[in-house]
């Protein structure tokens, strides 16, 4: 297993609903500034499914990230399965200053571990800045 995580100054609440709501994904859901996700939904619920589709801002390539809830506990836990069957759990934890993120996945084999790591970081650190930016304006 893979490990990234993140903590912000931001509520449970909050954090929660900017990692599940679509709108929100389709903010942060991002590696790198000449990516974008065009599309998102999220049924939040075991045997849920979601799917984002994320595209290179010059129209080159595009893919979807989806999968299918195997656990859901609101505002705590979240397990999923991939399309390729790789299992990731996200788990929220409330904090003295806000929310500790920490995300587990089964890494592919396509890519070395250290560069799906630094991916799925920068993924995470771009939802950090939404969230913060988000919660400052409400």
């Amino acid at each position: 297993m893979i490990t990234v995580q993140t903590e912000i100054p931001v509520s449970i609440a909050a954090t929660w609903e900017y990692w599940t709501a679509p709108h929100h994904i389709m903010q942060w859901n991002q590696a790198s500034a000449d990516w974008h996700t065009t599309d998102a939904r999220n049924d939040v619920r075991v045997g849920g499914e979601f799917a984002s589709t994320m595209a290179a801002k010059d129209g080159s390539f595009s893919f979807v990230f989806g999968g299918t809830y195997t656990a859901v506990v609101p505002q705590r836990h979240l397990a999923y399965t991939l399309g390729d069957t790789r299992t990731v759990t996200v788990d929220f934890s409330e904090t003295a200053s806000g929310t500790l993120i920490i995300e587990r996945f089964t890494p592919e084999q396509m890519n070395p571990p250290e560069r799906q790591q630094a991916g799925w970081q920068a993924i995470l650190d771009s939802f950090a800045r939404y969230a913060v930016a988000q919660s400052a304006t409400h």
